[in-house]
């Protein structure tokens, strides 16, 4: 999961990630007291993942008659599709972990490997992100790494940006919208490679245009199944805000956007995607301590280039099949 308490003293990895232009490696810091609004948002998180847990495994057993729900899940664990989304969403976890960012666009670019339709892996990772982004959201606030004033401006705009997105890619036919999208994410490995080769230099002057940056980032990771980390984040930090508040901020807001996600897709779509959204929950609950090993074992331009490299080949393969068929 994406818990990330953030210092930016005392860690010399830092120096790097600062020639990279990469959000701080993760250590623990303190924090007095959170403001009451964050508190409230916090405490929304807590009852909206508990009530989704319950709700959810409610209406499974109900409606599969409590017997034949536990068939259901024997018959789940033995399919490949459950097992592919594990380890799509471990590796994307793993990536994630030790970068700050791309989980979705690694799990996505991998779904559509697979066969799976730009929806339907738009919509399964959201739904799946649902749970990873709560647990960071709350670790975040805890640690005093959400800025209040730089969360609000990318609420509501990230919120509006989803839901475009969201409603255009479950609107479009999947064959025709695929393209589009593995070169969406093919630009975005392009981009992720880049930075190990070309740092960032941070300007003093803070963005003005967060609502639109906001916008547009909930647009395209809706859209992508992917971008909102690398969009939001990266262009906020590399204008000069603080890489711990506004990673924290940019993570926290992106619950909500996910969520509103979700819940999009699950009203425009009837596929059932549920093997592929626990597998890839699964996945990521595992992959969090490898996360953390790989990230103190790995230089940052190593994992820049391995992921960049990774993300671009998948990409082009599938431009080539959506191209060719």
């Amino acid at each position: 999961m994406k818990i990330r308490n953030l210092d930016l003293t005392g860690n010399p990895i830092n120096a790097e990630h600062q020639q990279l232009g990469l959000p701080p490696v993760e250590e623990p810091v303190s924090h007095p007291g959170a403001h009451p609004l964050l508190q409230a948002a916090v405490w929304f998180v807590v009852v909206v993942l508990i009530a989704l847990v319950i709700f959810l495994t409610g209406r499974f057993f109900i409606s599969n008659q409590w017997f034949g729900g536990w068939q259901i899940i024997g018959e789940t664990v033995s399919g490949r599709d459950f097992w592919t989304a594990v380890m799509v969403g471990f590796f994307a976890q793993v990536v994630d972990g030790a970068l700050g960012m791309a989980y979705g666009v690694t799990a996505t670019s991998f779904l559509l490997a697979t066969g799976a339709t730009p929806g339907v892996a738009s919509a399964s990772v959201h739904i799946a992100e649902i749970f990873t982004t709560g647990v960071s959201g709350i670790s975040h606030v805890k640690f005093g790494n959400v800025n209040k004033t730089l969360f609000i401006r990318l609420l509501v705009p990230g919120i509006l940006g989803g839901i475009l997105g969201a409603v255009l890619v479950t609107q479009v036919d999947g064959a025709m919208f695929k393209p589009y999208i593995s070169a969406y994410l093919l630009l975005l490995g392009i981009y992720i490679l880049s930075k190990a080769f070309h740092p960032l230099r941070l300007r003093e002057n803070a963005p003005r245009h967060v609502g639109k940056l906001a916008l547009f980032g909930g647009f395209v990771d809706a859209a992508g199944g992917g971008g909102w980390g690398p969009v939001v984040t990266s262009t906020l930090v590399s204008s000069g805000n603080d890489p711990r508040t506004t990673i924290g901020s940019v993570n926290f807001a992106e619950f909500f956007l996910t969520l509103t996600g979700a819940a999009v897709f699950t009203l425009l779509m009837e596929t059932n995607t549920w093997p592929i959204i626990v597998g890839l929950v699964f996945g990521g609950l595992f992959a969090a301590p490898f996360a953390a090993v790989l990230c103190k074992k790995l230089h940052a331009r190593t994992l820049l280039i391995l992921v960049g490299v990774l993300i671009i080949s998948i990409s082009l393969y599938n431009l080539y099949r959506a191209l060719a068929a």
